[in-house]
């Protein structure tokens, strides 16, 4: 088994060259599969989970996601990156105390957002948007870790598509300490190219969370350093199962079932999995 340390360590050359795609399970078992077909990492993500405890997204306590990455870094082998939403606090102070806590669980990497969660004023002014990546960052340093910090800009999710903005607080962010850089919403070549430029080399973060008809190779060619694809699995599982559960409160009949996953199948593979971890 490969410790905290070891996973930290593969976590960090991954981000040094090459592309690879970090996609986000929402519980042990989506985990322990993903890590079956060999991705090299993984990341939580926050509105997976969130719907999966039956709660919108950035509305499950510190603790509980605390809780959540724990379970899903010790039961899995490669490393773990937590989407830690927006520190669970305004103030650097307070965001420096929740990462100490993220630091503690094991990831091997973490993010930080710069949105608010207002409306009126969705993105952190600036000057405490910097602040608060420089808090993130001495506390990574203060724990010892060696933890990939990503920070994220969040202006073109919250009705901010301002790439000028965007690389102007990337480039900040960067010099606070960032190690990855990400600004999800992008949803043209244009724009991805133009940010990764702007802030190479370092290594930037692309969300694919919809079929925007870009693949992998192509956001390679670009210059992306790590793909992920947030919400998106556990959205299509959802759709499924809401299909097939409306096919039978509203039709009476079970035709969907027909796309299931064998029972047999994914029973060898988690028997498999536990006989391989004791």
């Amino acid at each position: 088994m490969p410790t905290v340390a070891d996973k930290r360590r593969v976590f960090r050359t991954l981000h040094q060259q090459g592309c690879f795609v970090i996609p986000n399970p929402w519980d042990v078992g989506t985990a322990r599969y993903l890590q079956h077909l060999g991705f090299k990492a993984l990341a939580s993500t926050s509105a997976g989970f969130a719907f999966s405890q039956g709660l919108p997204d950035n509305q499950v306590s510190r603790d509980t996601v605390l809780a959540h990455l724990r379970e899903i870094v010790a039961a899995t082998d490669i490393p773990v990156n937590a989407d830690f939403e927006g520190g669970f606090a305004d103030a650097p102070e307070g965001v420096a105390e929740s990462v100490t806590l993220c630091v503690a669980t094991g990831v091997a990497g973490l993010s930080i957002e710069d949105s608010t969660g207002d409306k009126a004023n969705p993105l952190y002014e600036f000057d405490l948007a910097v602040a608060r990546i420089r808090a993130a960052r001495a506390a990574i340093d203060k724990a010892g870790g060696d933890v990939i910090l990503t920070a994220r800009s969040e202006g073109f999710l919250v009705g901010r598509p301002d790439l000028d903005e965007t690389i102007r607080r990337l480039e900040a962010f960067a010099a606070a300490g960032a190690d990855c850089l990400y600004a999800p919403g992008l949803r043209t070549r244009e724009l991805i190219a133009a940010v990764i430029n702007a802030v190479a080399p370092k290594p930037v973060n692309i969300i694919m969370s919809a079929p925007l008809g870009i693949t992998v190779s192509e956001l390679a060619a670009l210059g992306a350093r790590r793909i992920s694809v947030g919400s998106a699995l556990s959205r299509v599982i959802w759709g499924a199962f809401m299909r097939a559960a409306r096919e039978i409160a509203e039709e009476g009949r079970f035709d969907s079932f027909a796309g299931g996953a064998p029972h047999a199948e994914l029973n060898a593979l988690f028997r498999d999995d536990v006989k391989k971890r004791s």
